[in-house]
């Protein structure tokens, strides 16, 4: 038995509607992989993010770098920025650090020493969108971000702290 002129429109539109969504639901899948930025998009974000998202470029850090400073700044920066920077601001122990994308900068990084003080600050208080750096404005005072900005100006060497306990399995 052959089928009717309107059973195959029916069929037809069927498979189209199908097709649709199909592909529709299929399709915010294929973005989900995450892959390294290639070098002109990371030089893109560089220069864009030191020149024109983060703010705060001429501020000037009030604070000395004395010892009583850099350790109030690591005492604040190891209650909070460990969980994803580690304990020496550079990742040691963070088991996700680059597997994320974008990856978890090291604090010590020549990318990230390249921002002005006022500029460190400003992304301490007001984190990067959508980098994953949260802000963190109303969790510490504006003497404790500096503080922390002359930590990251200071970082022991990488790995000297070691792993966060949070990650250690220790539990302590």
């Amino acid at each position: 038995m052959r089928a009717s002129n309107k059973e195959r429109q029916t069929d037809f539109r069927l498979a189209i509607t199908s097709g649709i969504c199909l592909s529709l639901t299929l399709l915010p899948l294929a973005g989900c992989r995450a892959t390294p930025p290639s070098k002109a998009e990371t030089r893109v974000a560089t220069w864009t993010k030191h020149h024109i998202t983060i703010r705060g470029k001429h501020d000037i850090n009030p604070l000395k770098p004395t010892a009583d400073n850099i350790a109030s700044g690591k005492d604040s920066f190891t209650s909070y920025c460990m969980v994803c920077h580690g304990l020496d601001g550079q990742n040691t122990g963070v088991p996700f650090a680059e597997t994320v994308s974008p990856p978890i900068p090291s604090l010590a990084s020549a990318q990230v020493q390249a921002y002005t003080d006022g500029q460190l600050r400003w992304i301490i208080k007001n984190g990067i969108w959508p980098s994953g750096m949260p802000p963190s404005d109303g969790e510490y005072s504006d003497r404790e971000m500096w503080e922390m900005v002359l930590y990251i100006r200071h970082l022991p060497p990488a790995g000297s702290l070691g792993v966060p306990n949070v990650y250690s399995g220790s539990g302590k």
